[in-house]
């Protein structure tokens, strides 16, 4: 029988359930990118025609 107070040790990939593969960076960099080109864009252009 384990002791209660003892802390439980569970190896990373086993508690999320899923492979670390690091495409969800590259996602994330690109909708940032996108983002931050949209903005610029809906800002710059009626500030040059305006």
């Amino acid at each position: 029988m384990s002791d209660q107070n003892e802390p439980i040790h569970i190896e990373d990939d086993d508690a999320r359930g899923a492979e670390t593969t690091g495409h969800l960076r590259y996602i994330l960099g690109i909708g940032l990118v996108l983002a931050i080109v949209a903005m610029s864009l809906i800002w710059i252009i009626p500030a040059l025609y305006g």
